[in-house]
């Protein structure tokens, strides 16, 4: 950076360069005529210039704090207000230098050295008075252009570098930028070099000021500091809200955050050695990376393998180990990775962690490197970021760093955010994404299209892709107790509180698929609910009161929606936070209980996967014996279970779940056994306290809890299983959980299973109240039919079983004791409405339930769960 031969003073955050008018323009005429391969930017910096690059702007630190800026930068002194700050800091009064009083002088000087001069901005009707004006009182001024671009084009890299392009072809050497605060600031910092010119001029309305289309204050109104005063009267509409909204923020920001500056600075600057690059390759977990990249997945096969084939690239310019922590993915997504990638380290996380417990979970493998990358698994990362991204952390000394987001459509994704607050939350429940340029302090996105143009600091920003230093990375670990969602707002949060600041860089990007965690309602409701958790763990309770009804506020407007139903009730009901989506784990202690798992399958290629995930791992390791018996099936359930280490796969012929229990049986090794449904899901937590329950001395037969998952199922049908839940015998019976656990004395209760389909039932009548229990554990995910057509044909067939049973052993129908508790369920309107639902599905099951009809399998429930990766 040139040493400026000035008094220097920082002037509300911004630095101020002290010169009188003679000493700018010959520096600037200087630079102009020198070839120095550097170019020059002159801006001048009055109240305008503070409220956008001052202390707490958007902006601030943008210019002067970018030591990679590829611009020298000269900032001079404008406006009354500033001028009497620098005369108390420095006990001399400095001149004011405002662009429109040195546009003219530069205008003659140029015309006298021969200098080509450009111009930038303003109308074409104002830049074609310019030229006339110009060929009247400067003949001899060599013009090479002018350019009148549209703020979109502006807004565009591809459409500036264009327009650069422009300009260094016509030779220009001086370039008066009129283009308004920030964006002629800014557009000069990022394309100054390739426009070729030795000094760009930011100089507001210069080219109206030079055409004679604004004119200039009377000497007394700027003699006496009111400028601004006639300017507003000419312009109300334009200025009102930068002279009377934005002017007193800055003005305070003058008074408060100003200081002296020693005319010499000196800064180091370290450079480490570069590590050895491995192109095409990751490197290992041993040695010095530039960067380990985390990626935490679930079910994430679809979309992991374009974002590790991006990340190879990037290994043309930088050393990358990238770790992929998995949340115990149903879809082989860890076995995909290890396959197609095995440079790559990856890993099972013991459980569902959510995506802070994957990261901090793979920060504990991280090994030796410079930064930590933490990647979405639906991210592809564009040629070059991040290297932009190393580049903008060390050059701007950032905490982190993000990327421009694009869709899968290419277009910019808003993917910068305010710190929330009351004010933010009432606007965005108002005017949601309407009214995108309101001020700041009404909107907690950043929509507007500047904020993604130039590279400057942020509070916040999505977490699908983030670069941060180590030594912070090591310093925070991720808050897991928002399992997915404002997890990123808390970690910037504490980045911030650190003092370290957080740099948007739009020259790396990155496409972001979005969705990578699942949409739902019950997500939907997590991402609300954790607006609230965040707010309430940084304010005070009447505080976070206020603004859980802003939060109650945007769901009620919004209620109507598909993907918000059920969401205003869960934000009020603060007794059903517990049933979110959270994290599961299991223990890495290696004191499994023994134990037997068997599965019976048939036909379940669609979902073995899923309830084999949580298990394989202890499988893998010995800890646990898991039996997957294919019976009759003729799809690719055997290879699917085979896929998983440690999993033993039986096949039989026959068809018929009690022969492929009774086969388990014959091979299990361990008790207790747990005896399991293919299209459920259970975490190996459940897992252990069913076993611990089931120890000699202790219970002879246990399930875990239950959870219905009724997205997307239909009103009646969730109706129908609101009811179910009510009923007393829901809360200590074994059937209906798909699952139920023997100990071994348990199990000598009967011989081999009944040729019965309704085994939980008959396993539960072998029981007395005492001997058995649901265990208030970590709950199965039991999910039922979506559709009523799909429910009313495992009605009919749980029906058929159940009275083939009744018909073998003598029992009679649970039918009438059903039929009371039902009754007695009933507590008001909207519980009688469900049981009258529960009644007219068991009444309609019945009807039909003698015939053979096959097995009725239920498909309208298998698709795949959602899980803890990653937000959209």
């Amino acid at each position: 950076m040139e040493k400026l031969d000035s008094n220097k003073v920082i002037l509300g955050g911004t630095p101020v360069d002290l010169m009188d008018p003679e000493p700018a323009l010959e520096r600037i005429l200087a630079r102009a005529t020198s070839g120095t391969a550097r170019p020059l930017g002159v801006a001048s910096v009055n109240l305008d210039h503070l409220h956008h690059f001052g202390t707490g702007g958007r902006w601030a630190g943008t210019l002067h704090a970018d030591p990679a800026s590829a611009v020298d930068w000269l900032y001079l002194l404008d406006g009354a207000p500033l001028v009497s700050q620098s005369q108390r800091l420095t006990g001399h009064r400095w001149p004011r230098l405002a662009g429109s009083d040195l546009a003219s002088p530069l205008l003659a000087r140029a015309e006298q050295v021969g200098l080509r001069v450009g111009f930038l901005g303003g109308s074409g009707e104002n830049q074609r008075m310019l030229a006339q004006k110009v060929g009247r009182e400067h003949p001899g001024l060599q013009v090479a252009g002018m350019w009148s671009p549209s703020r979109e084009e502006l807004n565009s890299a591809q459409e500036s570098q264009r327009i650069a392009r422009d300009i260094a072809d016509s030779g220009t050497q001086v370039l008066y930028v009129g283009l308004g605060k920030p964006r002629q600031e800014l557009w000069i910092d990022r394309y100054a070099e390739l426009t070729g010119a030795a000094v760009l001029l930011a100089f507001g309305a210069a080219v109206d000021f030079l055409a004679g289309t604004v004119h200039r204050a009377p000497q007394w109104a700027s003699d006496h500091g009111l400028e601004w005063g006639y300017r507003l009267a000419l312009e109300p509409k334009r200025l009102a809200g930068r002279y009377l909204i934005d002017g007193p923020p800055a003005y305070l920001k003058l008074r408060t955050a100003s200081r002296a500056v020693p005319r010499a600075l000196a800064e180091t600057v370290s450079s480490g050695m570069p590590a050895a690059r491995t192109p095409g390759r990751f490197t290992g977990p041993d040695g010095m990376a530039d960067a380990v990249v985390i990626v935490v997945t679930y079910n994430s096969a679809g979309g992991v393998d374009s974002l590790l084939e991006s990340l190879r690239a990037e290994t043309a310019d930088l050393t990358l180990r990238v770790l992929v922590a998995d949340n115990y993915s149903g879809d082989r997504t860890l076995e995909l990775v290890s396959r197609m990638h095995p440079d790559v380290i990856a890993f099972s996380t013991g459980g569902n962690l959510g995506y802070s417990g994957g990261i901090n979970a793979a920060m504990r493998r991280a090994g030796e490197a410079g930064t930590v990358v933490v990647l979405n698994p639906d991210v592809k990362v564009e040629r070059g970021s991040l290297k932009a991204m190393l580049v903008r952390l060390h050059a701007s000394r950032a905490g982190a760093v993000v990327p421009r987001l694009l869709n899968e459509h290419g277009a910019t994704s808003p993917s910068l955010y305010r710190e929330p607050s009351i004010t933010k939350a009432v606007g965005d429940a108002l005017l949601g994404r309407h009214a995108p340029n309101r001020p700041g302090w009404l909107a907690g996105t950043d929509f507007n299209s500047e904020s993604y143009a130039h590279p400057h600091t942020v509070e916040w920003a999505t977490g699908a892709a983030l670069m941060v230093r180590r030594g912070v990375a090591d310093s925070l670990a991720w808050d897991e107790s928002y399992f997915l969602y404002w997890e990123e707002t808390d970690f910037f949060r504490s980045l911030r509180t650190m003092g370290e600041t957080i740099w948007y860089e739009p020259a790396a990007t990155m496409t972001h698929a979005g969705g990578g965690s699942g949409s739902s309602p019950r997500l939907n409701a997590l991402l609300a609910v954790n607006r609230i958790r965040y707010v309430r763990k940084y304010h005070s309770t009447a505080y976070s009161a206020v603004f859980q009804g802003a939060v109650v506020l945007s769901e009620a407007l919004r209620c109507w929606k598909a993907d918000r139903k059920g969401i205003l009730r869960t934000v009020l009901d603060e007794a059903s936070w517990s049933t979110l989506p959270g994290a599961t784990r299991d223990s890495d202690d290696g004191d499994f209980p023994p134990g037997s798992v068997i599965v019976p399958a048939h036909n379940e290629a669609g979902v073995v996967a899923r309830v084999l995930a949580p298990l394989a791992p202890l499988a893998a390791a010995g800890q646990l014996e898991v039996i997957v018996v294919c019976n009759g099936c003729t799809d690719d359930t055997a290879e699917i279970a085979r896929g998983f280490d440690g999993v033993k796969v039986l096949e039989i012929g026959q068809a018929s779940k009690p022969a492929a229990l009774n086969a388990g049986d014959a091979v299990a090794l361990h008790w207790p056994r747990l005896y399991l449904d293919a299209d459920v899901q259970i975490s190996a937590a459940a897992v252990r306290e069913v076993f611990q329950a089931l120890v000699p001395g202790g219970l002879l037969a246990a399930r875990p809890a239950a959870h219905y998952d009724l997205e997307g199922a239909h009103p009646l049908v969730r109706s129908y299983y609101r009811t179910r839940l009510a009923l007393p015998s829901s809360r200590y019976k074994l059937w209906a959980g798909g699952a139920y656990a023997l100990s071994e004395q348990g199990r000598k209760r009967f011989g081999a299973f009944p040729e019965s389909n309704a085994d939980d039932l008959f396993v539960d009548r072998l029981f007395e109240a005492e001997e058995k229990a649901v265990l208030d554990v970590d709950p199965v995910v039991v999910r039922p039919p979506r559709t009523v057509k799909a429910q009313l044909a495992v009605l009919r067939r749980i029906n058929r079983a159940n009275a083939k049973l009744n018909s073998w052993t003598g029992e009679p129908s649970t039918a009438r004791q059903t039929g009371v508790e039902v009754l007695q369920s009933v507590r008001g309107p909207l519980s009688a409405v469900n049981a009258a639902v529960y009644l007219g599905f068991a009444m309609a099951g019945r009807q039909g339930a003698g015939d053979s009809g096959g097995w009725a399998r239920d498909n309208s429930s298998r698709q795949p769960p959602m899980g803890g990766s990653r937000r959209s």
